[in-house]
């Protein structure tokens, strides 16, 4: 039996699923990222430990394996794929420093006009590393974990390449990086899902992977969880509640004001108009355990709504509905008691989820009708009673709450034969 392979790259681990034809789920694996110094390394030993959990009776049956990361987290590599430089991950602003020259180039309101954007972190390695030469390779993590089975560089999806700059309307690099410096850097764009190549013949030795296996274009983690959610109409939409908190919401007209760090992906013929916050469980977790966050949230009455008024970050910045590299975090008043602390931090979510929908709304995305969640915070019952309170739609159990799921889709709805570059 043939199965198909999902592999999502968090912010804190890893977990892959395997599907077969039928998209049932055959194994779940997971991987905490390995504790080294090298983030890439630790990357690279992760997603081979995650693959050789699966069992062995399944690893030799994958046909296909899609990759998601996530958005804007990149690198830049060498001409045989080696990082020159730490990685940078999705919410690193140091991209603030070169947005004077972000502005010469990039259009007004674009998606890439941001301190996190893809585009200003390669910007900024520019400037920071003193680069004049042309050998170099600028891929998003899903982009350089699919090259460490495939061995192909400079390639990538036009879900990763959206904050690049890539047209995804008219699925081209726009005109106005064609004399860009570093254009010779950056990956030739594929559709999410798109084949590549087998695995290497290193990977199959090591991971015991056929090798007839293909490795597939990847997507982005929060598009990910969208498809393995089940949402398919427009006006339906899916809130990620991971480390971060990130909304998309199908909808028939694309929608774009990089000032609110609002964009639009491409899904067919409708797009998934959305946005990303650092807010979420990371800030959380930053205050209480797993155990604590199950015992308080069960003493908060989710009618009821707290008047403290938090933006819940661990650092200065974020992305949106406020497109702010400099916001700083809004923690206090804490009270004493810390189911009341606790209820003030699920509200202010709660308001900056809401506040993202209504922006979406105003820009001329479809009317939001319901949500999906995923993610780990679609596990606390009252945080969705708040969030219902605040959105006003049905709130909804996804079909499938992990990311891994819906990019597994990615690879299970390929074609072998039109579309393998």
């Amino acid at each position: 039996m043939n199965c198909y392979l999902g592999i999502d790259f968090g912010t804190s681990g890893a977990r892959a699923i395997a599907i077969d034809a039928n998209k049932t789920k055959l194994v779940e694996v997971s991987q905490q990222f390995v504790p080294v110094n090298n983030l890439a390394s630790s990357w690279q030993q992760t997603l081979w430990m995650l693959i050789k959990q699966i069992p062995l009776e399944w690893r030799k049956q994958v046909k296909a394996i899609a990759i998601d990361g996530t958005s804007s987290t990149v690198l830049l590599c060498d001409r045989m794929g080696n990082p020159v430089a730490e990685p940078l991950m999705y919410n690193d602003g140091r991209g603030a420093e070169v947005m004077a020259t972000l502005k010469e180039i990039v259009p007004p309101k674009h998606t890439a006009l941001s301190a996190t954007s893809s585009l200003a972190k390669l910007l900024w390695f520019v400037k920071a590393l003193n680069l004049k030469a042309e050998n170099y390779y600028f891929l998003h993590q899903a982009d350089w974990l699919a090259f460490l089975l495939h061995g192909k560089l400079g390639i990538s999806d036009y879900h990763n390449a959206l904050k690049l700059g890539y047209d995804v309307e008219n699925l081209g690099y726009p005109s106005w990086l064609e004399n860009f410096p570093q254009r010779c850097w950056l990956p030739k764009v594929l559709a999410p899902g798109t084949p590549v190549s087998e695995v290497t013949a290193a990977v199959v030795h090591s991971l015991s992977l056929p090798a007839d296996c293909l490795v597939c274009t990847g997507t982005t983690d929060s598009i990910a969880a969208f498809l393995a959610s089940g949402a398919s109409l427009p006006g339906e939409a899916v809130t990620s509640l991971g480390s971060t908190l990130a909304v998309k919401l199908l909808s028939q007209t694309r929608v774009e004001d990089a000032s609110y760090g609002i964009y639009s992906h491409r899904l067919g013929d409708l797009w998934l108009a959305g946005g990303a916050s650092n807010t979420g469980g990371a800030v959380l977790r930053k205050f209480f355990t797993d155990a604590e966050l199950t015992d308080l949230s069960v003493q908060i009455n989710p009618d009821i709504a707290s008047l403290l008024d938090y933006y819940p970050l661990l650092k200065e910045g974020d992305r949106f509905p406020i497109n702010d590299p400099n916001l700083p975090p809004r923690l206090t008043p804490r009270p004493t008691d810390p189911v009341e602390f606790l209820h003030g931090l699920l509200e202010s979510m709660a308001r900056i989820e809401a506040r993202g929908y209504q922006l979406l709304q105003e820009l001329g995305a479809t009317k939001l009708k319901c949500v999906y969640t995923a993610g780990g915070g679609a596990k606390n019952a009252v945080w969705t009673k708040i969030r219902s309170r605040h959105l006003q739609v049905p709130m909804l159990p996804p079909l499938q709450a992990d990311a891994a799921y819906g990019v597994a889709l990615l690879s299970q709805e390929i074609s072998y034969t039109d579309k393998r570059i």
